[in-house]
């Protein structure tokens, strides 16, 4: 069933039976005895037992004794389950019923996707792929309706999704508003699709959430005005006051490819908490096994000094809030039975986890889950016009050129004006010595041909070819390599598994990790995706690249709604001017 579905006479039936243990007619299907609740609604700790009537609380407190089944929690504090409210699902690289196998061992029983990554590559049957994937889990998948696909008009996507379209996903149950709108320029001039959309959501009395890095004053003001109500890109405190003081819900993002706590939690205060709201928005499955899920960003935090209740509200009662969540998010009666019990605040770990009046995990111990099916539209999404040896040619008068640069740890680039190595025809050359790679994003939905050619430091690759299929938000091929040759050989190995990551030497793969689904997530474990992820990230290293995680890197660079200068099928963007720019400098 799905999480927002309820059958009325069911319902009925279960609301009959709430009362009647609410009021100690009959005892509990599960007591939950001797625990200490965490009430993120009064922001204290005490101790109480819990009454549990088949999916829902029906009463707190010392008066409830009587269980058909009764569980002594031995003072384990009771905590609503996690609600991770921004998430892309894609970036895990995982299936929905993999990632919740492990969320839920860590006290994780909610999340918020926004499917833009997969509706780039399929549109709205992509959604619905996931929606249907997602159905009878112990986790609640809801959905937010993706607002720009493509991004924006400035690459190429799979698919496109009108206002008619965003409009029609609103209507549907799971779908809990307008997702993350990143066409901010869009919205400030007033685009007529932009509008619409935004219109749409209010409309159906949806949330709308924004995606407006280092917007400020009257133009902030002015995207605030429009409807959007949310912002998980700030990466400075003074942004997130600015974006709080307007009224924004402020989601402080702390996952694989952007870590803003430690820059953010200043701005976090007892007057303003309750307006914030620990998000992921993109984790790996290595760092999902190694580290966890949002129990992780809410261990780290505390260990930055913030108020242990205040971090709990962040990642529950405050995510069910903004999203209109009213039957989960504290611990009350006629709130959904999703419960994560924990040794302590201070080091959240969860012991038992507990979806909808049952046990889902223990000790970080989830059960096994079964897999959906994918359709063969869905394991074949990887169409290329075949490379000639001249695909990758740049010729250029001049001797300098504009160059991305990498920031280590962060998905935003520098605009570099590097002079650059050519051969005697006058035709750019890879400067591995120099560290400067040639860049190819390669559009792979439509085999149109496209092929957008670019340069890029930070890598310190000295020999191969990086590529992945993986590449925000529109998820060309984007490869980068020290030869023509080699840039060539990783693409074709990327088409051969239709999908996923490769490096290459000399003509043999050494490493990859094939990716399917869209050419974006595993049908294997999070387990085997991690293992084949260090493979590849160590045969990378061995190649001379001295990032953490060069594909993670790699996937971002064909971003153009993130500055400062990124590359898609289309060219080169100058994400300030959010307009193709000339190679040359």
């Amino acid at each position: 069933m799905s999480p927002a579905r309820v059958d009325l006479f069911e319902f009925m039936n279960s609301l009959e039976e709430l009362i009647d243990v609410a009021k100690g007619v009959v005892p509990a299907d599960l007591l939950l005895k001797n625990g200490r609740i965490a009430n993120v609604l009064t922001g204290e700790v005490y101790p109480a037992h819990v009454a549990i009537a088949g999916e829902w609380i029906a009463g707190v407190g010392a008066e409830y004794t009587e269980g058909k089944e009764v569980l002594d929690l031995s003072g384990l504090v009771l905590c609503p389950g996690l609600i991770n409210g921004h998430l892309h699902l894609e970036s895990s690289l995982l299936t929905p019923a993999e990632y919740a196998r492990l969320a839920v061992a860590h006290g994780t029983t909610s999340v918020v996707l926004d499917p833009h990554e997969i509706a780039n590559v399929l549109g709205t049957s992509g959604i619905q792929t996931l929606m249907e994937a997602s159905e009878n889990l112990p986790l609640d998948f809801f959905f937010m309706a993706p607002s720009c696909v493509p991004a924006t008009p400035l690459e190429t996507s799979g698919a496109s999704l009108s206002s008619k379209e965003v409009q029609k996903l609103l209507g549907q149950e799971r779908v809990l508003g307008l997702g993350e709108m990143m066409n901010f320029p869009g919205v400030l001039g007033k685009d007529p699709e932009v509008s619409k959309k935004i219109e749409a959501a209010r409309k159906a009395g949806k949330p709308v959430d924004g995606h407006a890095p280092l917007l400020s004053g009257k133009n902030l003001n002015a995207y605030v005005a429009a409807g959007i109500e949310s912002d998980h890109e700030c990466t400075r405190r003074e942004e997130a006051e600015e974006k709080l003081r307007l009224g924004m819900w402020l989601m402080i993002r702390e996952g694989t490819a952007a870590k803003n706590l430690k820059n953010l939690l200043p701005a976090v205060t007892p007057q303003n908490s309750r307006r914030c709201l620990l998000v992921l928005d993109d984790l790996e499955a290595g760092d999902l096994l190694q580290n966890g899920e949002l129990d992780h960003a809410l261990r780290q935090a505390v260990s930055l000094g913030l108020d242990p209740l205040a971090a709990l509200q962040m990642a529950t009662i405050n995510p069910s809030e903004r999203f209109g969540l009213k039957d989960r998010g504290s611990i009350a009666p006629g709130k959904r039975a999703d419960l994560t019990a924990v040794r302590s605040l201070e080091n959240f770990r969860s012991v038992l986890t507990f979806k909808n009046g049952k046990v889902a995990a223990r000790e970080g111990k989830a059960y096994p889950l079964l897999h959906a099916d994918f359709s063969p539209q869905v394991l074949h999404s990887v169409k290329i016009e075949p490379l000639e040896s001249t695909s990758f040619s740049i010729s250029l008068k001049g001797d300098r050129a504009w160059v991305m640069g990498i920031v280590p740890d962060q998905i935003v680039t520098r605009k570099l004006s590097l002079t650059i190595k050519k051969d005697e025809r006058g035709f750019v050359l890879s400067d591995p010595d120099g560290d400067i790679l040639k860049l190819a994003v390669i559009e792979r939905h439509k085999a149109s041909g496209n092929i957008g050619l670019g340069l890029v430091s930070g890598f310190g690759l000295k020999a191969g070819a990086l590529a992945s299929s993986v590449a925000h938000d529109s998820h060309p091929i984007v490869v980068a390599g020290v030869n023509d040759q080699e840039m060539r050989h990783a693409v074709e190995e990327i088409v051969k598994m239709q999908g996923g990551f490769a490096a290459v030497q000399g003509g043999r793969v050494k490493a990859s990790l094939p990716l399917p689904i869209a050419g974006l997530m595993s049908l294997e474990s999070a387990e085997t995706v991690a293992s084949q992820m260090e493979k590849i990230k160590t045969a990378a290293k061995a190649l001379g690249c001295r990032l953490t995680n060069p594909f993670l890197t790699l996937s971002f660079l064909a971003l153009p709604v993130i500055p400062e200068l990124k590359l898609t099928d289309k060219g080169l963007v100058d994400v300030s001017q959010f307009r193709i720019i000339p190679l040359e400098a």
